[in-house]
């Protein structure tokens, strides 16, 4: 039998007769087993689409963020590059303040000292901090390298140039602490440095010192730091008091009525060290006051301030 007769009840109950042939029952079972096989290959590709879409969604929010975190780290970087050049400018204003230093201090810089950015070098450009955020910035990364290196130099040159005018200035101090700067005693100046007319002879002679007239018993004064190295009697000085400052600088006190001070003492600018008096060649009481350089008579009064 190459057919098939299919009763079909109807609801008023009369039957229905189909007959179909076996090829016919075969191609249709066929037909229908794949149309659901499509069916279930094409739901298998959809799940395998919408998770891909799933996977997308992710890398695109992981790409999101990374872009994120790179605009912050170029961010990071632009702003360290900023911090760079303003160091930079800080040591060059260090450098500049230094140099002014000296010269107020008459202090010479050394011609020899390295250069603030090594032997021969110059002062590096600016890093340009302000690059689109979307460029890379390989670059400027090897750039703030470079100028790390070339800052730890300067900071390094500035160091010693800082130490050297510390103990310049140190020295300068002691300097400027033991140059007889103010007036030893009070009263008028009767006899300036150099050539005059003796009150003696009336000759023509060289006045090596400064007279200051006032009462017998004015106060005289260090007019710097030093060591006491003669107080007593001496010839037409009278009582003479003698003072090293070091550094070449000698001062001499003549005429004195009283010593306050005895050789070997230590004294300071301002310490009473002796009284005038009228001893020695004296035509009346004062000081005769001498300043010598490196055993050479100078003029007192370019050295006093006051």
């Amino acid at each position: 039998m190459n057919k098939i007769t299919l009763l079909i009840l109807s609801s008023n109950g009369t039957p229905i007769k189909f007959t179909v042939s076996r090829l016919t029952i075969f191609l249709f079972v066929l037909i229908t087993l794949a149309g659901l096989a499509g069916i279930g290959a094409g739901a298998n590709d959809y799940y395998k689409l919408k998770n891909k879409g799933f996977d997308i969604q992710e890398l695109e929010a992981k790409i999101a963020s990374r872009d994120k975190l790179l605009l912050s780290q170029r961010k990071q970087i632009q702003t360290f590059s900023h911090e760079i050049n303003s160091l930079k400018s800080e040591i060059i204003a260090l450098n500049d303040f230094e140099k002014q230093v000296r010269i107020i201090a008459n202090l010479d810089h050394l011609d020899n000292q390295t250069s603030l950015f090594g032997v021969g070098g110059s002062t590096p450009e600016d890093l340009d901090s302000k690059l689109n955020l979307k460029e890379s910035h390989k670059s400027l990364i090897r750039e703030m390298h470079d100028h790390v290196d070339e800052l730890n130099i300067a900071a390094h040159v500035q160091k010693e140039g800082f130490e050297s005018l510390l103990l310049e200035l140190d020295e300068k101090k002691y300097l400027l602490a033991c140059t007889p700067a103010i007036r030893p005693a009070k009263g008028l100046y009767t006899s300036t440095f150099g050539r005059r007319k003796s009150p003696f002879t009336g000759l023509s002679e060289f006045h090596k010192g400064l007279d200051i007239a006032g009462p017998e018993g004015t106060a005289v004064i260090a007019p710097a730091s030093g060591t006491v190295t003669f107080a007593s009697a001496k010839g037409a000085f009278g009582n003479l008091m003698i003072i090293n400052h070091g550094h070449g600088l000698v001062t001499r006190y003549a005429h004195l009525s009283q010593f306050l001070k005895k050789p070997g003492d230590k004294v300071k600018r301002g310490d009473k060290i002796a009284l005038t008096g009228n001893t020695g060649r004296s035509t009346g009481p004062h000081l005769h006051y001498e300043v010598s350089l490196n055993g050479i008579p100078v003029d007192p009064q370019k050295y006093i301030l006051n």
